[in-house]
């Protein structure tokens, strides 16, 4: 975490690396992240991925393949990433890159967790899971 005197880390080179499929991130304070296009697609700030609070995240499915179609700046703080399947809605902050790249490992496994719990898959398929915070079902 940065004080709160100094400005958070900017990123320095951003490198899109389609074939595999990967952005690389490059950011001021010297760290550099590679990020697959998949691990962005399933933690897209949009309301569409995160819900509108704690709880009510969606759980993407099958984007294994995903690869992102063009990064669009926007101001001097966050990109938009479009993504192969048409989503586009999500404003990735520095800060939000930053911390997804020092999460990474952690966050990753969160997801196949989840993944797993729901019975769903990585591969291809439109399934959409919503995750609910409390497991039980009401008769």
């Amino acid at each position: 975490m940065t004080g709160q005197n100094q400005p958070s880390p900017r990123p320095i080179e951003i490198r899109l690396k389609r074939k595999s499929r990967l952005l690389e991130l490059e950011f001021d304070d010297g760290k550099a992240f590679s990020l697959s296009c998949e691990f962005l697609r399933v933690y897209s700030p949009s309301a569409e991925v995160r819900g509108h609070g704690q709880g009510q995240e969606v759980l993407q499915t099958g984007k294994k393949n995903v690869n992102i179609e063009r990064i669009e700046p926007v101001g001097q703080y966050a990109v938009r990433l479009v993504f192969t399947d048409g989503h586009d809605s999500g404003l990735y902050s520095w800060d939000y890159l930053y911390g997804l790249g020092i999460r990474q490992n952690e966050l990753w496994q969160a997801y196949l967790h989840r993944l797993e719990a729901a019975g769903a898959s990585r591969e291809g398929g439109h399934s959409v899971f919503t995750l609910h915070p409390t497991g039980g079902h009401s008769h």
